[in-house]
């Protein structure tokens, strides 16, 4: 079969018929709403001077993950609740199956890399600079994205070429069902695939487990001060963590009940993948994070801060 010709129907959506106008404005809004956010916090980072550090540079590049991972899914789910069928081209939908797995699992890289920064912080306060400097936080952002692509590009190579035996997949775009399309046997993908999920997920979260265990053996043993400071910059970190980590594992599990799986609770859940956690982690380290939840009550509220600046100054 000719490829370049080949769609996929996407038979997860409910009564699009019905509710479709409904589900496009509501799911609009969030991708206006994530979009903003998350490019408002990235800005900031990007223009004031004090919030150029590793840290606020790894939350940035979070973000800006979450903007890239919600911009891969919301044009083709907003222009499917307009669409009496709902289809994507064969080639679309491995190219949407990488992008959703590949950041996804970035997510995860950075979030290692932020449990790091916040180790040699804590626990190595004096070596900080000269452990994470610049040439340090590029290594790492570079391996955040690059190491889960190659890794996510392999399965999906030997894929790209294999015929097709079903030409509809059960969800509201390409995830993992992606495999059961076609028609070769899925144990070495399988094999494959356990150990992308080994390199780039479960050995970033164990990695982060260690670090925030390590981390908090030292503020306990340490002054009010490195227990402020742990409790302040790592649990929005662990918050993050555990949100992404139930909505991801939530995907890999579905594939396994789907005929178990009300259609309705699949729809709901799915959503909140694309919705939760991107809309979740600018306001996350939007209120928690100090420095830039200071710089965003000065962007969007100037003249109030400007008045408690003068009566703090005039005591």
């Amino acid at each position: 079969m000719d490829l370049n010709i080949t769609y996929i129907t996407l038979t997860g959506h409910i009564d699009v018929h019905r509710y479709g106008y409904l589900y496009f404005f509501i799911m609009l809004n969030a991708y206006i709403l994530i979009i903003c956010c998350n490019v408002s916090i990235v800005s900031l980072t990007v223009t004031q001077k004090n919030l150029h550090e590793p840290m606020y540079v790894f939350i940035s590049a979070l973000l800006l993950n979450s903007i890239l991972f919600s911009t891969a899914i919301y044009p083709k789910l907003l222009a499917d609740f307009l669409s009496e069928k709902q289809v994507i081209s064969y080639q679309a939908c491995l190219f949407q199956v990488f992008l959703f797995y590949s950041l996804s699992c970035s997510e995860f890289m950075l979030l290692a890399a932020m449990a790091y920064d916040r180790y040699v912080s804590i626990c190595k306060p004096l070596h900080y600079t000269t452990i994470m400097r610049k040439t340090t936080v590029i290594v790492l952002l570079v391996s955040a994205w690059i190491i889960p692509a190659c890794h996510v590009a392999l399965p999906l190579s030997l894929l790209a070429n294999q015929k097709l035996c079903k030409f509809s997949l059960n969800g509201l775009f390409c995830n993992n069902s992606f495999n059961s399309l076609h028609c070769i046997s899925t144990g070495r993908l399988s094999i494959i695939g356990v150990i992308v999920v080994f390199d780039v997920v479960l050995l970033p979260i164990l990695f982060i487990i260690l670090t925030y265990t390590k981390i908090l053996i030292i503020a306990y043993q340490s002054c009010g001060e490195v227990r402020k400071k742990a409790a302040q910059t790592c649990l929005p970190h662990l918050f993050v963590l555990i949100n992404f980590s139930c909505l991801f594992t939530y995907d890999f599990t579905i594939v396994k009940l789907q005929s178990d799986f009300p259609p309705k609770a699949r729809f709901i859940m799915t959503l909140q993948i694309v919705v939760y956690t991107p809309i979740c982690n600018p306001i996350i380290y939007g209120l928690k994070m100090k420095e830039i939840s200071t710089h965003l009550k000065m962007l969007f509220c100037p003249v109030r801060v400007n008045r408690c600046i003068g009566t703090c100054i005039h005591l």
